[in-house]
This record gives structure tokens, C-alpha cells and sequence, in this order.
């Protein structure tokens, strides 16, 4: 079970978030809305944050267009985070961050990383920066740094670590992972198809380029695992016999599917897209090193309907390790959830709303004795329609 996890996310002026605020952050979240509605969006912000606990800040807001693409269009010329994390046997730790446009690029104006202690009438502060005031806790006080500071990156990334709980809060941050199926490539010749390293992979990397060399990994040190991987695909595929790792050069390896209904072998080149899609998702949602955020984007992509209630079972147990959240545009991946699990956006007049699924302004238990959770979304009562 996840002992640190966020609990709680403001979101003002990114896109088309420009009040998000108190939402309530759960083990699992699968987004579903209209293209448009800001569930990628959802997903960049925490690729944004993570990047800004790393020092990566100036880097990856480039990346994504620059400051001015990245603020709500003609209304604000701030960009604003607030973001809290449970500490087991402690009051939370919360964070905030704003940014504000400077000319084509941006200035951060304020910063804090903060907690309250027994006995305090005010919260304690790990880290005060006001624009160009900085300020860090060490040795009993507020000091300001002594090094070169480079004011386009967060005080996080850069003030000394050396307190448990601050830290931790840094890490937890700074691992969130995106993943795209959509943007996987399982093409002719592409990573995921291709012979690998014997190297002991976690998980099977963001383009497949680790699959084979994590799954044989943990046949090799996570027998556990690695069979709980293999009978999924029992399941999903009941043709599947079992997965084999040959050598194809020193310290290289392929691996085959071996299937009731071919007297071969069948190599990865030989295996169809889905299929393809269809294990990197279970081998990344059952890795052991699994991140306190990770974020998928559209796996159902591929993906024959009745995969989906697979990949649901596996989505759940995930979630019990990391903070899943999911975007989607499968009607049918809604069906297999629970009320809970589904997050629906909205826009109202360009901007985005978000609303959990358990909290319909309808009797949602009544309706569903005769409906599913998919058909009512189809029928427009939990909103997320064009």
C-alpha cells in the first residue's frame, strides 16, 4: 500500500484548468470526456510538476510551447499549483507554486513547502521564497542561499536536502512518470520488437525499448511476478502457453509466445499491435518499480473490448503501489469501473470542470440496477459529453 500519497490538487490558469481547485486525488482515477476537455492536460501537470522538482523546469516549459502557451488564454498571467501529501502518524505536507509571466518567459513569485507541527499556531516552513527573497530551514532558521541560485528553477530543486519528510516530498514528485499508449510504437522495427540487453530491468520503458529485458528479469529474480503476468495473459489470449527468452548474440536475448495453436514459436516480430500493447500495459502495471504518480494516456488503444475488463483487474492492483490516473476515450474501460474510479470533464464556456463519478446530482444507485456506468455515460447523465 502506498504510505505517502498526494491527497489533494489546486490547478489555476494552466490551459484550460483555470480553478481547479480542492480536487481530491484517489488510488485510481480514469478521466473520460470529450477530446478537448483538458484530461491531457490533467495528465501534463503533473509531468510539469515531477519536472520541476528535478531541476528541469525552464526545459520542460519550452518543451511543452513556452510560458505564454501554457497560461489560460487572455485570462490570467499566473500559473499556480497547490498540492498536498499525506504523512502517516503527521500532519500533511503542502506545497505551493505560482508563476507569472515576465516579458516571453516567466518568473516564479512564490514558493513554500510548509507543515504544521504540534504546539505551532502557524505552519512550519521548510522553504519561503518570494520572488527574488529566498528562503530555506537549516540549522534551527530561515536562511538564504549562499550559491549561485538559478531563479528559473524551483527552490525544491535546488535548497539543500536534509530533512525526512521534505525530502521524501521532493521524491515522491520528482518520479511522477507519463506513459502513452497511444504514442507507443510497435511498428516493423521498432524497440519493443527488436532483440534487448540482459540487464535487470524494473519496467518495460516508455517506448517498449526494456520489455523483453524486464520481463526476463523477473522470470529470473520475481518468479511471482512474472507469473502473475503470464497467467493474465491466460486469460486475455487462452490460446497462450507461455513467454521464452533465446539468446541471439552474446548478452542479447529476443523473446517468443508460445501458443496451442502453432507447433513454433511465434517471435515478437510475428505478434500483432494489440497483443503488443496489450503486454507492455500488463508488464508496466505489474512492475515493481512503479512510481508514487504514474500516468497513462489512452490505453485502450489497440485493445479488443474485452481486454479491457483484464486491464481493469490489473489497473486496481496498481493502484495499491502508485497513484494511477488514467485518460480515456473508451466508453466500454468506463463500464468495468466503479462510480469511484471515474473522473468526468466537462467545459463549460471553453474551461474545464471535473467531476467525480460518486458524485452525480442524481440518484446513481437507483439507475444503476437497470443501467451500466458506460450506458449512463453514453446517455449524457454523468455529463462528459461533446
Amino acid at each position: 500500500m502506498i504510505k505517502n500519497k498526494f491527497s489533494r490538487i489546486d490547478v489555476l490558469g494552466y490551459r484550460r484548468l483555470l480553478e481547479l481547485k480542492n480536487m481530491e486525488m484517489r488510488p485510481l482515477t480514469v478521466m473520460i470526456g470529450a477530446n478537448g476537455v483538458g484530461k491531457s492536460s490533467f495528465l501534463e501537470v503533473f509531468s510539469l510538476l515531477a519536472a520541476s522538482a528535478k531541476g528541469e523546469l525552464k526545459n520542460t516549459i519550452s518543451k511543452l510551447g513556452g510560458f505564454q502557451t501554457l497560461i489560460t488564454c487572455g485570462m490570467t498571467d499566473k500559473l499556480s499549483f497547490y498540492l498536498s501529501m499525506d504523512v502517516p502518524g503527521y500532519e500533511p505536507i503542502d506545497y505551493t507554486l505560482t508563476l507569472r509571466l515576465q516579458g516571453t518567459s516567466y518568473e516564479i513569485i512564490n514558493e513554500s513547502l510548509s507543515q504544521n507541527h504540534a504546539g505551532q499556531k502557524t505552519p512550519f516552513k521548510y522553504i519561503d521564497s518570494n520572488g527574488s527573497d529566498i528562503k530555506y530551514y537549516a540549522n534551527k532558521k530561515l536562511l538564504r542561499p549562499n550559491w549561485d541560485y538559478d531563479f528559473s528553477e524551483t527552490a525544491l530543486s535546488q535548497v539543500p536536502k536534509m530533512y525526512q519528510e521534505p525530502e521524501h516530498f521532493r521524491n515522491q514528485l520528482s518520479s511522477c512518470t507519463y506513459y502513452s499508449a497511444y504514442a507507443l510504437n510497435v511498428g516493423h522495427n521498432s524497440p519493443i520488437r527488436l532483440p534487448q540487453g540482459i540487464q535487470p530491468a524494473t519496467h518495460p520503458g516508455s517506448n517498449g525499448e526494456e520489455l523483453v529485458s524486464c520481463l526476463y528479469n523477473l522470470r529470473e529474480t520475481d518468479r511471482d511476478r512474472f507469473e502473475i503476468i503470464e497467467d493474465t495473459l491466460s486469460v486475455a489470449f487462452p490460446s497462450f502457453k507461455r513467454l521464452n527468452f533465446p539468446p541471439v548474440a552474446v548478452g542479447a536475448i529476443t523473446m517468443t509466445w508460445e501458443d496451442e495453436n502453432f507447433s513454433k514459436p511465434l517471435y515478437m516480430a510475428q505478434l500483432s499491435e494489440g497483443t503488443l500493447r496489450f503486454l507492455w500495459l500488463i508488464t508496466l502495471l505489474y512492475s515493481p518499480a512503479l512510481t508514487a504518480v504514474t500516468l497513462i494516456d489512452e490505453p485502450e488503444v489497440s485493445l479488443h473490448p474485452e481486454l479491457l475488463n483484464i486491464l481493469r483487474d490489473a489497473m486496481r492492483e496498481s493502484s495499491n503501489h502508485t497513484q494511477l490516473m488514467i485518460a480515456t476515450h473508451s466508453d466500454r474501460l468506463i463500464g468495468f469501473l466503479k462510480p469511484e474510479e471515474v473522473l468526468v470533464l466537462d467545459s463549460e464556456k471553453g474551461l474545464t470542470k471535473m467531476t467525480w463519478g460518486d458524485a452525480a446530482e442524481f440518484d446513481l444507485d437507483t439507475w444503476l440496477q437497470d443501467y451500466s456506468l458506460d450506458e449512463l455515460w453514453r446517455m449524457g447523465h454523468l455529463g462528459g459529453r461533446p
